[in-house]
């Protein structure tokens, strides 16, 4: 079997080690904190580790915004033009 996932990998395209440091790089500059820091090289594992940090992170900020949009939708006259804009939010 690991004839085969070689000759897999070696007949479909394959990244080289500068595209993931070029891919690295740019996921880094992506990230809050880390733009300042561009001079300082991190490891490749620590930005994707930060890298998930700041997604969850995210998807916590999402749902709570969520959150307090239905809340606030709850609040409001279900026909007023605050409500569908509220909808539009959320959907």
């Amino acid at each position: 079997m690991s004839s085969r996932r070689s000759r897999q990998s070696s007949s479909g395209a394959r990244i080289t080690d500068d595209q993931i440091i070029q891919l690295i790089s740019k996921l880094q500059q992506l990230l809050p904190g880390t733009r300042i820091q561009r001079s300082n090289k991190a490891s490749a594992s620590k930005v994707l580790q930060e890298t998930c940090t700041y997604v969850r992170s995210l998807h916590r900020e999402v749902d709570d915004l969520s959150d307090r949009l239905s809340q606030l939708l709850s609040t409001i006259d279900a026909d007023s033009p605050e409500a569908s804009i509220i909808r539009s939010l959320i959907m």
